[in-house]
């Protein structure tokens, strides 16, 4: 009886802790959510000036990652919504919905009025209720240097049918968070964990919360045993038995002052409703057997047929006190409840062009069979270049090839062709993180996300399709060429406007002349009396592009650019 009350008493300093936490990051970080309300505040009102739904055919979206990308219950569409981007200086947030249409292979942007602020990170659910509802939970807004971060509690649904926004103010839910984790079940939305983060401090969250979807209230579960610990970034999936599986996720805690140690999950734990005990929890560990996933956050995860949970992609970070490495993955698991089995998700390569002649298969017509990714990419390829002008002047180019892949239906062979025998390289998704996936027709869709190269951020704005039942190769369905994007190099200068960056770029803002950074700057000889804070940036970009077009390496880059750093300050200085 000791041990046990020792127990529960530790249990309960826990929780004392806990709450003490919440309240001193609450504490410091309503100043910052304060000014980041009234920024938002501010999109808002020029949202509120948008009265109809407006429907625009359109390229395919901007890079971007931590957005969702969801499948129409009814219609052969996936919707995309939200998202974030940052091109070294500032970081972007988009509240715009596009619609991708899978028979066409078409992108249309979709204006509706009153809609969620701008945000990434959230959760977005789709139920098929009422011609099909996108529910959608909670997220982030960053400041434009991204060093302040605004937590939504908000729940919205959007109304599929009747392409109408709405937002339920149900008291009693989660606090606001983003990187959490949310799954229809039955007639409810369940959540899990997520994460707050002001400035100074942080913190993970473990608590489950059911919204109704016939009485449009929130409660807090309370399930027996023990759980997950305090966590971000999960995956969290529906069995078929109704049970709901947490594998891994990310979380950090503070070892010494300004020193974090994040720690990358790889347990699992099902969520149970108690038979005949409405409204009662339990959590189980459980020990999956075969070929699981290595360690990793920031993967992506979709519900594949068979009712098998998929998962794509991440990022292994190794961590030592003042630095942080990570190695970017494209690799793909898959996890069957039914067996409590993960298996890797191995391609089996295009078959060979030569052995189908030699053999004399005819290829089955056009059509023939169920629809193929993108069935409209048959047209010729063509390039879609766009230039956006961001509120500081600087022109952003965006280049993006919109592809013909070939028919991904191959001809019937006598034998199953070996990835040897394969003709050509296999086709992949280049290593990311925080990609966007989504399942229709037993193909997943996967778009953008972003990767690290130095100490460059690239975000990705890709399209890939993969038949999950021939599991031959990837399709590719708009290709962008990362090296294209723009990346400005920090400055020290504080001048900016505060309402710069976050507000997103979009085509219908105003204008403005190009800035002196996107044009080739003088000599520093013509220009004497020009002081070195103001010449120096604008001569870095500059030479930034030439050590792009013509070192031809990253290391050749950067000695190119430390070289025309020193050259710049010294004529400054003897000057």
């Amino acid at each position: 009886m000791g041990k046990k009350g020792k127990k529960e008493k530790k249990g309960r300093g826990a929780e004392k802790t806990a709450a003490k936490m919440e309240k001193k990051v609450s504490k410091r970080s309503r100043k910052e959510e304060e000014d980041l309300e009234a920024l938002i505040a501010h999109f808002q009102t020029l949202d509120a000036k948008k009265t109809q739904i407006v429907e625009t055919p359109c390229s395919p979206p901007s890079p971007r990652l931590n957005a969702s990308l969801s499948a129409h219950p009814e219609k052969d569409e996936l919707i995309l919504f939200g998202g974030e981007y940052f091109n070294g200086q500032k970081t972007f947030l988009y509240n715009e919905l596009y619609i991708y249409n899978i028979r066409k292979d078409t992108w249309t942007k979709v204006e509706i009025p009153n809609p969620p602020p701008r945000r990434c990170a959230h959760q977005a659910v789709v139920v098929p209720q009422g011609g099909g509802q996108l529910w959608i939970f909670g997220g982030e807004f960053a400041s434009p240097d991204g060093e302040q971060f605004y937590h939504y509690k908000d729940l919205w649904v959007l109304h599929l049918a009747t392409r109408t926004w709405e937002q339920f103010r149900s008291p009693g839910g989660p606090s606001g968070r983003s990187g959490h984790r949310m799954v229809a079940w039955k007639r409810q939305l369940i959540l899990f964990g997520g994460f707050h983060e002001s400035t100074r401090d942080y913190i993970y969250y473990n608590d489950v919360y059911a919204f109704d979807l016939d009485t449009f209230t929130w409660s807090k579960l309370s399930p027996s045993g023990t759980g997950p610990t305090p966590r971000s970034g999960c995956q969290m999936s529906v069995t078929p038995q109704g049970s709901i599986v947490i594998y891994g996720g990310y979380s950090k805690q503070r070892i010494k002052k300004d020193v974090d140690k994040g720690t990358q999950h790889s347990d699992m734990f099902l969520l149970k409703s108690e038979e005949g005990r409405e409204g009662r929890w339990v959590w189980t560990r459980i020990n999956p057997s075969g070929t699981k996933p290595t360690p990793r956050s920031g993967f992506s995860v979709a519900m594949a047929p068979n009712s098998q949970t998929l998962l794509f992609g991440g990022v292994c970070d190794e961590e030592e006190e003042e630095s942080l490495e990570g190695d970017f993955l494209n690799d793909l698991y898959f996890y069957d409840a039914t067996k409590n089995r993960w298996f890797a998700g191995q391609l089996k390569g295009p078959k060979s062009e030569k052995r189908k002649r030699r053999r004399g298969t005819k290829a089955e017509p056009e059509g023939a069979n169920e629809q193929e990714c993108g069935e409209a990419s048959a047209q010729a390829p063509r390039e879609v270049v766009r230039e956006v002008v961001t509120e500081d002047g600087t022109v952003v180019t965006i280049k993006q090839m919109l592809t013909a892949p070939g028919p991904s239906k191959q001809p019937q062979s006598d034998e199953d062709d070996s990835p040897e025998e394969a003709g050509g390289p296999l086709v992949e998704p280049r290593p990311r993180s925080n990609a966007m996936l989504a399942v229709k027709h037993g193909r997943l869709y996967l778009f953008g996300g972003m990767f690290e190269a130095g100490d460059r951020q690239v975000t990705l704005s890709d399209f890939y399709c993969l038949d999950l039942h021939k599991m031959d190769q990837w399709t590719v369905l708009v290709e962008a060429d990362p090296e294209t994007q723009e990346w400005l190099e920090e400055t020290d200068s504080e001048d900016s406007d505060a309402g710069e960056g976050a507000e997103g770029r979009e085509e219908d803002e105003e204008d403005e002349d190009s800035s002196e950074e996107d044009q080739e700057p003088q000599h520093p000889l013509a220009t004497p009396g020009e002081q070195f804070a103001d010449y120096l940036p604008r001569t870095e970009q500059y030479w930034v592009r030439l050590a792009r077009d013509d070192a031809g390496s990253e290391a050749k880059e950067k000695r190119v650019l430390k070289v025309a750093h020193a050259m710049a300050k010294a004529f400054f200085d003897d000057s």
